[in-house]
């Protein structure tokens, strides 16, 4: 069987267009962002665009601790993120930070406008810098998903740090064979 040329040929793109979600919110945001990746020549823009189209999993969520960090020395920019800021109660003092996220969790958000910081939605951000002038554009930590941690090869292979899919943490479950050398081998 060939090619069906008369239909396109392969499908050779695999990304997407458009978002999957049926948020309507989203979908004006799309709406907003594709018109400025069209009127200017940002390249902001068009990575925010992108990252408006991804899944759940491709849109991380980012701590307040790793915000800050990355926000140090950068004070009078804005923190752009396309995802979640959620709260860490690590972080004793929250600094003053200028930030715009799709989604700030209730404590995250309090704590940020108790330091006298500023939380921005992305049509205000449009508003501020079109073009994405004096932003910082972050990405939330995508391998700390937990499903990642039992990925690669199969725990109990020599050198893999895999981690087992076992149904308690105790004495009872999988402490003996490839555990200990008394039980068959030590892995």
């Amino acid at each position: 069987m060939g090619i069906d040329l008369k239909a396109g040929g392969r499908n050779k793109k695999v990304h997407r267009t458009a978002p999957k979600s049926d948020n309507p919110y989203i979908k004006l945001l799309v709406k907003l962002y594709r018109f400025l990746v069209r009127r200017t020549e940002s390249d902001f823009n068009k990575v925010v665009l992108k990252r408006l189209f991804m899944s759940k999993t491709n849109r991380p969520p980012l701590s307040l601790s790793k915000l800050a960090k990355f926000m140090a020395g950068k004070e009078d920019k804005v923190a752009v993120l396309v995802g979640t800021i959620t709260d860490d109660t690590r972080l004793y003092e929250v600094p003053k930070l200028r930030v715009c996220a799709l989604r700030v969790t209730e404590t995250a958000r309090a704590r940020i406008l108790k330091a006298g910081g500023e939380i921005l939605t992305f049509d205000q951000l449009a508003l501020q810098a079109p073009t994405g002038s004096n932003t910082v554009l972050l990405r939330g930590p995508k391998n700390s998903r937990e499903a990642v941690k039992h990925f690669g090869p199969a725990p109990g292979v020599p050198g893999s740090h895999a981690k087992p899919y076992v149904r308690s943490k105790g004495r009872k479950f999988e402490r003996a064979r490839g555990r200990r050398k008394s039980k068959g081998y030590k892995a």
